[in-house]
C-alpha cells in the first residue's frame, strides 16, 4: 500500500488553512522600518521646537570637555584601543547629523500632576513647537508623546492630553511622519483593549484614516509579565492592539519598585528585569514589534572623573543590552548621548567584519568553518542592516565586505517590501 501524497497534502492543508492564516495574521515577522536605537524622555514644559539643536550642542560640548578627542576615547568610553580613533569620528559626526533619533515629549513621570490649565497649556505648547520642528526640517525622525496611564487616578489626565495633542498635531488628515503615543504603566489586556477605543475616537475626530495612531506598549508593571492567571499578560496585549502596537518599552524604576526592589539596588542589570525583559522578548518575537531596553537614573554630569565612569556605566548597559538583543534604550540627558553612540557604534564596528564574511559565504555557498541557516542569514543580514541604519557602517564599506548591495541585504534581512 502507498499513501496518496497529494490527496493527503490537500486534506492536510484544508486542516490547517484556519491555523496557517492565524500564525501569518499574528506573526507576520520583522517589520521593514528602522527601529531608533535610542528614545529620548524629555518633560513637556522643557520642550520646544529648538531643543533637538540644544542637546546636540550639550552632547557636542560634553565630547569635546571630556571625551579626549581621537587619542583618549578609549579611556573616556571604555572602547576596544584599535577602533577607539575611528569611533570618535563616527561618534561625532552621528551627534552634527542626528544627535536624536527618537524623541517622547512626557507628560507622565517626568513631567508630573499639575492643573488641569496647566497642563492644557503645556499639550498646546509642546504639539506647536513639534509643528515649528517638523516645517523647519529640523524634527528627530521619530517622535510622540508619553501621557499619562489609564489607571484610574490618571485615566482621564492621560486620555485629554492625547486627544488634546493628537488633534492639534494632526495636519490634512495626517500625522508628523514617524509619530507614536506611549501607553504607559499597561496593567490588563483590557486597557489595551481601551486604547483602541480611544485611538478610534480621536482618529475620527482629528479627521485621521482608521490605524493612524500607533502606540508603545510600556511594561512597568508585574502584571503586565505575570497576570493573576499566571500567563503572561504582555503577550496577550501584542495581539489584543490590532496591529497598532509598534514595540514594549521596558520600565527599569517603576518594574522594580514594583517587585519591591530597594532602590539601590533598581537597575536594567537586575534579575528581575532580565526575566521581564526575556518575557518581553518572547512575546513580540515573531510579531514585527520591537524592543526597548530602559534607562540609568545614573547621569554623566559633575567633575570630569564623575563624567566619564556614568559613560562607562551607561556604555557597558548599551552594550549588554545589544548582546541580548536589545536594540533600543531610553536616554535622559544629552551628556548620555556620546556614550550612547560610542556603545552602539562599538557593537556594531567590532561584530561586522565576521558577519559579513558569514553572510558572504552564506550567499555564495563557500564552505567554511560555520555552517548558517536561513535563519541565521538572516539574522546576520538584520544585524548589518541595523548597522548601516544608525550610521555604524556605510553602505560602500558593507558591499565590499559582503558583495551585496543594501537592496539585497534588506531582502536578506526581511527588510523588504517586494
Amino acid at each position: 500500500m502507498t499513501v496518496d501524497l497529494a490527496a493527503l497534502g490537500a486534506a492536510l492543508d484544508d486542516r490547517l488553512r484556519a491555523a496557517d492564516a492565524d500564525l501569518a495574521a499574528r506573526f507576520p515577522g520583522e517589520r521593514p522600518v528602522r527601529q531608533p536605537v535610542h528614545t529620548v524622555y524629555v518633560p513637556a514644559d522643557r520642550y520646544d521646537a529648538d531643543l533637538g539643536s540644544r542637546w546636540q550642542a550639550e552632547a557636542l560640548a560634553a565630547l569635546d570637555e571630556h571625551g579626549g578627542g581621537a587619542e583618549g576615547a578609549a579611556d573616556a568610553f571604555g572602547l576596544p584601543a584599535h577602533l577607539a580613533a575611528d569611533l570618535y569620528t563616527r561618534v561625532r559626526a552621528k551627534l552634527e547629523r542626528e544627535a536624536i533619533e527618537d524623541l517622547r515629549i512626557d507628560f507622565e513621570d517626568g513631567y508630573g500632576a499639575r492643573p488641569d490649565d496647566e497642563e492644557d497649556a503645556a499639550v498646546d505648547a509642546a504639539a506647536a513647537g513639534l509643528l515649528r520642528a517638523v516645517e523647519a526640517g529640523t524634527a528627530t525622525a521619530f517622535s510622540g508623546i508619553r501621557f499619562k496611564s489609564f489607571e484610574a487616578p490618571t485615566r482621564a489626565r492621560g486620555l485629554r492630553t492625547f486627544a488634546r495633542f493628537v488633534g492639534a498635531v494632526a495636519r490634512d488628515g495626517r500625522l508628523p511622519d514617524g509619530f507614536v503615543v506611549t501607553f504607559p504603566k499597561v496593567t490588563s489586556v483590557d486597557q489595551v483593549e481601551a486604547m483602541l477605543v480611544a485611538c478610534q475616537q480621536v482618529e475620527a475626530a482629528a479627521g485621521l484614516a482608521d490605524g493612524a495612531i500607533r502606540f508603545e506598549i510600556q511594561v512597568e508593571t508585574p502584571q503586565a509579565i505575570c497576570g493573576p492567571d499566571g500567563t503572561a499578560l504582555v503577550a496577550r496585549m501584542v495581539h489584543a492592539s490590532s496591529g497598532r502596537c509598534t514595540s514594549l518599552h521596558y520600565g527599569t524604576y517603576d518594574f522594580s519598585a514594583s517587585c519591591g526592589i530597594a532602590a539601590a539596588y533598581q537597575s536594567m542589570e537586575h534579575p528581575a528585569a532580565d526575566h521581564a525583559k526575556a518575557v518581553m522578548q518572547v512575546a513580540a518575537a515573531g510579531t514585527g514589534v520591537h524592543l526597548s531596553d530602559g534607562s540609568t537614573n545614573i547621569l554623566p554630569v559633575g567633575s570630569h572623573d564623575d563624567v566619564l565612569a556614568a559613560w562607562r556605566l551607561h556604555g557597558r548597559l548599551v552594550r549588554r543590552s545589544l548582546e541580548r538583543g536589545y536594540y533600543q534604550g531610553w536616554d535622559l540627558h544629552p551628556a548620555q548621548l556620546p556614550s550612547r553612540y560610542a556603545a552602539t557604534y562599538s557593537f556594531f564596528r567590532e561584530g561586522l567584519p565576521a558577519a559579513a564574511e558569514r553572510l558572504r559565504n552564506y550567499v555564495g555557498q563557500v564552505a567554511s568553518g560555520v555552517m548558517d541557516e536561513p535563519a541565521t542569514a538572516r539574522a546576520l543580514a538584520d544585524f548589518v542592516v541595523r548597522g548601516l541604519d544608525c550610521g555604524a557602517a556605510d553602505e560602500q564599506e558593507v558591499h565590499v565586505l559582503t558583495g551585496l548591495d543594501r537592496p539585497a541585504i534588506d531582502r536578506l534581512a526581511k527588510r523588504s517590501l517586494a
